[in-house]
């Protein structure tokens, strides 16, 4: 079981990198923009299914190494910090670049489902974070760390699930609202970034 300083931490984290509009989200609302809430509400659970994925590969291929070398803790830790840094940054330059809401063709449930599936699951950038970040979160004194990878997973899982319901039911319900609402979504990648890059900072110096 992580610490509670670690897991209030992660929760912080994940709520810093959850919110910023990513890959995830615009496919979220581009389903809602072409097939409606219904389709983009079964799309959430589609991308949720691939991280899930994501989540058990980190934790069961990354745990032993953590919990068997300080070494590779540390190198993962710093690794992570200059990760979270990079994301800030990357977030303040591209906070304008517009975002494709185009999505053709009327698709069944099962479609809906694989498709956002795949994108869940491919999404390198979310992997890499994972890797990247995950060991700062845990304490290899505490036994498990597989199992406290899963649980900081589980907890990104479930932020991230609920904000993209946000947006799905959102999208669905106004959709006119969110398509010319690109000035809101720069503004929350600018704050978002210089957010994840003093996040960087401190997981550095600490």
């Amino acid at each position: 079981m992580p610490t509670i300083e670690n897991l209030i931490g992660w929760l912080l984290v994940s709520i810093v990198i959850i919110i910023i509009p990513g890959p995830g989200v615009t496919f979220v609302i581009a389903r809602a923009m072409t097939i409606g809430k219904k389709g983009a509400v079964l799309t959430v659970f589609g991308h949720a299914a691939g991280v899930t994925l994501q989540i058990l590969a980190v934790a069961f291929g990354l745990g032993a190494l953590v919990a068997s070398s300080a070494i590779a803790f540390n190198v993962m830790k710093f690794l992570g910090a200059a990760f979270l840094v990079y994301l800030g940054i990357r977030a303040i330059i591209t906070r304008r670049q517009p975002i494709d809401l185009s999505f053709d063709g009327t698709v069944k449930t099962k479609k809906v489902l694989s498709d956002s599936f795949v994108v869940g699951i491919t999404n390198a950038k979310t992997i890499v974070f994972f890797v990247a970040t995950m060991p700062q979160f845990v304490n290899p004194e505490f036994g498990n760390v597989p199992l406290q990878m899963l649980l900081l997973g589980a907890i990104f899982l479930v932020i991230g699930t609920l904000s993209d319901l946000v947006y799905a039911i959102a999208a669905g319900s106004a959709r006119d609202w969110l398509v010319n609402s690109e000035s809101r979504i720069s503004a929350v990648r600018a704050i978002g970034g210089v957010a994840i890059a003093g996040v960087g900072v401190h997981t550095a110096v600490s």
